[in-house]
């Protein structure tokens, strides 16, 4: 069975969008903007509650590569090829249980997500003005990625800790995070064609001033 885009596109008229690379902010924003006006709060992962219920490894095997693990030594261990792939590949197979979620959630309301749909997926089932990308320098990204207080980076950075050879695992590790958040791909979002903001690295608080330019571009104003 296919739903046509259209038809995605009308049930998901009350979503708006936000992606983009690392340390960009974009948790910061959809936070601040489902506080501001009300919507409907969707951060990081949001849809794993049910990914982990339902997920198929014969359909979705990078969704499931978490629960196959016996050593979570072997995730941070990945090269970081593989580790680039795994990220992507994961976006693209978790994009139709974060749409089912979010055609559920924005039924009689407004919702804001921070979200890993690829590009050529938003193009099709959402508008432009729905639609915001936010990028970070790729030193931003990749040094700064374990200094947010979130368990899930702080477990990852245990589990590096807790190899023998910490020190290469965590320069391994910080090789895939640069291919994650390579020009390659820094490139793809920002010449998308969608609304962007990019982080500068400036140590300015600019929280209130992009919460702002978020608020306009999304007609919430």
């Amino acid at each position: 069975m296919k739903i046509e885009n259209n038809i995605l596109k009308y049930y998901l008229r009350n979503v708006y969008f936000i992606t983009g690379t690392a340390y960009a902010g974009k948790s910061t924003m959809v936070k601040m903007l489902a506080e501001k006006y009300d919507m409907v709060f969707c951060g990081e992962n949001y849809f794993t509650e049910v990914t982990d219920k339902v997920a198929d490894p014969a359909i979705q095997p990078d969704l499931c590569y978490i629960k196959s693990l016996t050593d979570f030594k072997d995730f941070v261990t990945r090269s970081p090829e593989e580790y680039n792939r795994w990220i992507y590949g994961t976006g693209r197979e978790a994009a139709g249980f974060e749409i089912a979620e979010l055609i559920s959630l924005s039924r009689d309301k407004k919702v804001i997500v921070d979200t890993n749909i690829p590009l050529d997926v938003l193009k099709e089932i959402s508008d432009y003005n729905h639609i915001a990308i936010m990028l970070s320098p790729q030193s931003m990204s990749v040094e700064r990625f374990f200094d947010r207080s979130d368990p899930e980076k702080q477990f990852i950075l245990s589990v590096i800790d807790s190899c023998e050879n910490s020190d290469e695992v965590m320069e391994n590790y910080r090789k895939g995070l640069a291919l994650i958040n390579s020009k390659e791909h820094y490139e793809e979002f920002l010449n998308s064609g969608f609304f962007t903001l990019v982080r500068e690295d400036n140590g300015k608080d600019t929280r209130d001033e992009v919460c702002e330019k978020l608020a306009k571009h999304f007609g919430l104003k």
